[in-house]
């Protein structure tokens, strides 16, 4: 394990729960290895990633960082796994409301008593359109982060995974299906985060 510089001593709780651990050279295979596991009835919850670059950086400093160096450091920070679909209805949402809010204003615009078919087409072309780019900008910004944030931890060597397993039959399973899907450096350790 590697040293990462900090200036204040942290208390680290872990519990006594075992955690299976593997690192993903792609987003493909880990999300495989995720719709597995969950498939065998392993919680969302008890599955974790790499927290962001941001979030690494407040909690370990700024030291650089390689995947191998975090699978077994409880002060690794962790965060949810956001799959393919999840995103698209993020993104489906963001653009979605924008449109509507656009929408809505060109119609309030047309309920007006003085209003003519000119005045709502108007309407439509000014409050409908600029409005719907706007959040289909926002929702390609929000792929581009997701994608970015799985970009730079295969940078860094990988996507780290972690499985917290309540049993002996959960922690083999877990295994069996990430290496399955080219998890690399699986392994267990008998505590989790």
């Amino acid at each position: 394990m590697t040293t990462m510089d900090t200036d204040k001593v942290e208390k680290i709780t872990v519990i006594n729960i075992p955690e299976a651990v593997g690192v993903f050279d792609s987003f493909e295979t880990l999300q495989a290895a995720f719709y597995d596991l969950r498939s065998v009835g392993i919680h969302h919850s008890d599955i974790s990633l790499l927290a962001r670059q941001e979030v690494l950086e407040e909690k370990l400093g700024r030291a650089y960082w390689q995947a191998p160096d975090l699978e077994d450091d409880p002060r690794a920070p962790r965060a949810i796994f956001v799959s393919e679909e999840a995103m698209g209805e993020l993104e489906g949402a963001i653009a979605g409301g924008f449109f509507f809010v656009g929408s809505y204003i060109a119609m309030a615009a047309m309920l007006t008593p003085a209003s003519t078919l000119a005045a709502s087409i108007a309407a439509i072309a000014i409050g409908g359109g600029p409005v719907a780019v706007i959040g289909t900008l926002l929702a390609r910004r929000a792929d581009k982060r997701h994608r970015d944030y799985y970009d730079n931890q295969i940078r860094h060597g990988g996507i780290l995974m972690w499985v917290r397993t309540r049993d002996k039959e959960r922690e083999e399973l877990a295994v069996k299906i990430m290496k399955g899907h080219s998890g690399r450096d699986v392994h267990v350790h008998g505590w989790s985060e």
